[in-house]
């Protein structure tokens, strides 16, 4: 791993706010239709559906994520949901994909070798493409959703992860096991500070652990109640905020973070939604 902007996280991408960024997005067909419609599917030059890459890091060995990133995972399930067949490039550190976002951060999806980067321009891609079954007022509440996962969940994801001290030696030794002896005694905990001056900086730590815990149960218990029972998060059928609240929340759901793992298994409405959408969203595993 390399030494990254950690805004969100030390692997993953930058700030939504963060508009200075340019953006490339594929071209978009207009005959957007339904899901199971082969039209759906973006055109290639030659007619023909395009080649989709997701680069992303490699496979996680957890059968609760397959990837440690909370946005990939908001985009392979996204692409999953709409039926599109795609590749995985995946890169032992994000500074691998370089060439295809100058930032240096994942995920970006090539289209044809076009890139798109930042996981909600690309969920807007595939939305254009393979557009849900939202109303208008359900598609803007579904935007709010989507911004509270990935700014404030996405807070706690990397709380768990860089600054519990109950969490850190099991993550050190996950996020660091093909590094040199003198990366993981020196440059891991560099990085570990670096991180977690960010978080203090986004309010998430600045009160300390026993604060930004309890706010955390907070924000479940505020969810729980919210939870569906069936169905999405805003309408009857997935949308964007399924995959970004799913990114985010699904990846407490791990051996890395048992507490707040637990925390998430103690509320059934919100841990059967959660297994409802990773039911319909799975990745082929030939993916």
């Amino acid at each position: 791993m390399t030494e990254l902007t950690v805004t969100r996280e030390l692997h993953h991408e930058p700030p939504t706010s963060n508009t200075s960024a340019p953006r490339v997005a594929p071209k978009r067909d207009p005959r957007v239709a339904s899901k199971h419609d082969a039209r759906a599917t973006p055109k290639s030059r030659s007619g023909q559906a395009p080649k989709l890459e997701l680069c992303e890091l490699g496979e996680t060995g957890d059968p609760a994520a397959e990837t440690h990133s909370p946005f990939c995972l908001k985009v392979r399930r996204a692409m999953a949901a709409k039926g599109l067949v795609f590749t995985s490039r995946r890169g032992v550190a994000p500074s691998d994909h370089r060439t295809y976002n100058p930032l240096g951060q994942i995920p970006v999806l090539l289209v044809d070798g076009e890139a798109v980067y930042d996981s909600t321009e690309i969920v807007d891609a595939l939305e254009t493409w393979v557009p849900s079954e939202l109303t208008e007022a359900e598609r803007a509440e579904s935007v709010l959703w989507e911004e509270l996962a990935d700014t404030a969940l996405n807070g706690f994801v990397v709380a768990s992860r860089w600054a519990d001290e109950e969490n850190w030696a099991r993550v050190k030794t996950r996020f660091f096991a093909d590094a040199p002896a003198p990366v993981r005694a020196i440059v891991a905990p560099m990085i570990r500070r670096r991180i977690v001056q960010s978080l203090v900086a986004r309010d998430v730590w600045k009160a300390g652990p026993e604060r930004c815990w309890a706010r955390f149960e907070k924000l479940l218990d505020a969810l729980e109640r919210r939870a569906p029972e069936r169905g999405g998060w805003c309408s009857a059928s997935l949308g964007p905020a399924d995959f970004a609240l799913f990114g985010q929340l699904q990846s407490f759901r791990s051996d890395l973070t048992p507490s707040q793992r637990d925390a998430v298994e103690r509320r059934p409405r919100l841990r059967a939604y959660l297994d409802r959408v990773d039911q319909a969203t799975r990745v082929p595993s030939d993916a």
